[in-house]
């Protein structure tokens, strides 16, 4: 009987992750041919889907779970390119910088969304993106925050807006960075410490020269390491000050998520050495899979019409935090230099 539940149980679920993995791969064949951000094709091809999520449609349960149980997956793989060895390349004062900007980011993103009349939610939610790693923090994120009806809208104009902004930040900082007189360890830590995504990092980075590529990297990758304390932290803070204000028959979101014990997990893993670099090379390919397919299952469980509800107010939000972010880094790089 139990083996034919779970037929039963991939029976349902077969559809809508066909669905998510046909339009991640569809948005890489578009990244790769025209040069657009593949996690920024996937969003906006799932959301013109969106009746394919629709209570029903044989496709809404396995877009819901690729959205949600495929999300936590990629973001416990990313665990795999985090090491010790790594953070120490960089230097107390510059890690100690980035650490500073992911920090203040997060508390900026709280003050400025009470001025700017929204919530808490909104708040952690775009501050956490803009701050560590972009559409990863931001799904990260979303699982550990207590749902409510707005939940998807939220998540996908955050990952939506954090990769426009992470792609025309690839385009303005690196020429920014020559114009403010930076040399190649400066423009490194400005491209990594500030620009949303880590492929835009890359993009940035390399276009000035390979040193700066490498290092920009690097620097990308402490913000990434503050993945696992800063969603601890917040899942924390909810329980503590009882924010979970739940909607009636919503679950509570668990103290420590198991996507994060398996982040940590492998990290620690990863610095002893235990992993291989042709194995954690792997793990970085099938993160970036897993997140490609639950950010399509995202866009298609999202109405297009609710997510320009968010508002103005939201926009102006996420811009202010890339903006802080930035001039941070840069204060910090002058003062340091």
């Amino acid at each position: 009987m139990i083996a034919g539940l779970d037929q039963s149980r991939i029976r349902a679920l077969f559809p809508g992750i066909a669905v998510s993995i046909l339009v991640a791969v569809t948005a890489q064949f578009l990244a790769e041919h025209y040069g657009a951000p593949a996690m920024l094709m996937a969003l906006l091809l799932g959301l013109t889907l969106n009746f394919l999520a629709e209570p029903g449609t044989r496709t809404a349960t396995g877009v819901a779970f690729s959205a949600k149980t495929v999300l936590r997956l990629g973001v416990a793989l990313l665990g795999a390119r985090i090491s010790v060895q790594m953070l120490a390349e960089l230097g107390g004062p510059m890690i100690a910088l980035v650490i500073a900007g992911v920090i203040v980011t997060i508390l900026f993103a709280l003050l400025a969304a009470r001025l700017f009349g929204r919530g808490w939610r909104l708040a952690l939610l775009t501050g956490g993106s803009v701050a560590i790693c972009g559409a990863s923090a931001a799904m990260a994120i979303a699982a550990v925050l207590p749902r409510t009806d707005k939940s998807d809208r939220n998540l996908a104009f955050t990952v939506l807006s954090v990769t426009i902004l992470s792609t025309v930040a690839m385009v303005i900082y690196p020429p920014l960075s020559t114009a403010l007189g930076f040399n190649p360890l400066e423009s490194a830590v400005f491209l990594g410490g500030t620009i949303h995504d880590v492929a835009q990092v890359v993009g940035a980075g390399f276009s000035i020269s390979p040193e700066v590529g490498e290092t920009a990297t690097l620097v990308k990758l402490i913000r990434v390491s503050m993945l696992a304390p800063v969603v601890l932290i917040f899942s924390l803070a909810i329980r503590a000050g009882g924010l979970g204000d739940l909607e009636p028959g919503a679950k509570r979101p668990p103290l420590l998520p198991s996507f994060v014990v398996g982040f940590l997990a492998l990290a620690t893993l990863n610095s002893l050495g235990v992993i291989p670099p042709a194995l954690s090379s792997l793990a970085e390919g099938a993160s970036r899979w897993a997140l490609l397919i639950a950010i399509a299952a995202v866009g298609i469980n999202t109405s297009l019409v609710r997510m320009l509800d968010v508002g103005g107010t939201a926009i102006a939000l996420i811009v202010a935090e890339t903006v802080l972010l930035g001039t941070f880094i840069v204060a910090g790089v002058h003062l340091l230099g």
